[in-house]
């Protein structure tokens, strides 16, 4: 099997002849760009500059080298763009490490050493402090309360920082035949490998609510004010079904996965009782589900953190094959019982091992055997493509990350990686 067949086999519950790879096919199973820079002076690959296709969570895009490298087995249709030296200009890390930020992203130090970066009207709308590594949300466009009318959600939605400042393929939304590019793009990108290709494309809807309301007041609309989050919610369905139906007209032939989003879970539950999902989301994420399955051959492919498990019989029943980044420190998430309950109904992507405390703490021994611990578990009858709980932070070590691929290389019967 190559490794688009592997991947493929896997998502259908067919146990593949190796279990599939992933890092960087989506903003959710990455590297932050330090941990990135770092990697690449371990690997002494210094040559390789570190582009940052995530401005927000601060991601670098993993070069065709490292995919080869640690055998990763899936590709975002993204990577396609922003492909010359000339759409990027230089930036520097909060380690001090060189790095490329795509050439639209222009944040601005102040006194206090902060990044600012501002909406197109000049408005402020997410902040890096000095010495962070990601960007955080500061306004809420609907923060006081809802308006008479959703005429303006367009507007809203555009100074939400997930919005502008997305990632590629997206921001590259406005040039002249779009769609026709990506499909070209796309088609090549199958042509020339033999990698699973996923499109990202968000269609958040609790998530959305959150970015403009405020996570507080968000959640206590569910509850004092549900028709407001109702009218939200179909006026954001709309918004994405007109993007699936792009989507799949240009790449739904072309693409594996499609990718959505939308966190659910904290730490030691759901967001929401599970009777609220089913009142507003889960039909919402039917239709999305069905739209896809219905106008292309994608595999639906939802991100959610946290402990989701009281909410996984209805997910796939409102259609998702994939759940990531399985989030196995969190509640009644444990690889065992989300294998045994729901292991032939959907594919898990990742929770190969913990970011926090093993990934960026434990020694290589350790990681080595979190690893295969994990495989032995989660890759059982198929239903299981490898990826770490999220993306690799950027306090990982590179001897860490090397251990990990290793780890996976051992468990498929593969020579393990060589630094030259």
């Amino acid at each position: 099997m190559n490794s688009r067949e592997s991947v493929l086999a896997s998502i259908t519950h067919v146990e593949p002849e190796k279990i599939p790879v992933d890092m960087g096919s989506n903003p959710s199973s990455g590297i932050s760009a330090i941990a990135y820079s770092n990697l690449l002076k371990h690997l002494k690959m210094e040559h390789l500059p570190v582009q940052i296709y995530d401005v927000v969570q601060q991601l670098a895009q993993p070069h065709d080298e490292i995919i080869d490298l640690f055998g990763i087995d899936v590709l975002d249709i993204g990577r396609t763009f922003n492909e010359k030296p000339a759409h990027w200009q230089p930036t520097i890390l909060a380690n001090g490490d060189k790095a490329f930020y795509p050439n639209w992203f222009n944040p601005e130090k102040n006194e206090s050493g902060d990044w600012i970066a501002k909406h197109s009207s000049g408005l402020p709308i997410a902040k890096m402090p000095g010495g962070a590594t990601f960007f955080d949300q500061i306004h809420y466009p609907w923060v006081d309360g809802y308006p008479d009318n959703f005429i303006s959600l367009d507007d809203a939605m555009s100074k939400v920082l997930w919005s502008a400042f997305v990632h590629s393929p997206w921001d590259n939304a406005e040039m002249p035949g779009f769609w026709e590019e990506l499909r070209k793009r796309a088609i090549h990108l199958k042509q020339t490998s033999d990698k699973a290709l996923m499109i990202v494309v968000g269609c958040n809807l609790f998530e959305w609510g959150t970015f403009i309301r405020r996570m507080d007041n968000f959640m206590m609309d569910l509850y004092m004010e549900p028709d407001n989050v109702e009218k939200l919610l179909d006026a954001l369905l709309e918004k994405h079904l007109e993007m699936l139906v792009k989507v799949c007209e240009s790449v739904g032939d072309v693409a594996d996965i499609v990718r959505f989003g939308d966190d659910l879970g904290a730490m030691n539950g759901p967001f929401m009782d599970p009777e609220l999902y089913r009142q507003f989301f889960k039909p919402r994420h039917k239709q999305l589900c069905d739209f896809v399955k219905q106008n292309s051959n994608m595999s639906t492919f939802l991100h959610s953190c946290g402990s989701i498990y009281k909410l996984i019989p209805d997910l796939i029943e409102a259609g998702f094959d994939i759940l990531n980044p399985v989030q196995t420190q969190c509640a009644d998430m444990q690889p065992e019982k989300l294998k045994n309950e729901f292991g032939k109904e959907v594919t898990f992507w990742g929770g190969g091992i913990e970011n926090v405390g093993t990934l960026n703490a434990a020694t290589t021994e350790q990681v080595r055997a979190e690893v295969l611990n994990r495989l032995e578990i989660l890759s059982k009858g198929g239903g299981y493509v490898f990826n770490t709980v999220h993306n690799i932070l950027p306090d990982v070590p590179p001897e860490n990350i090397m251990a990990m691929f290793n780890a996976v290389k051992e468990f498929n019967g593969e020579p393990k990686i060589k630094i030259s």
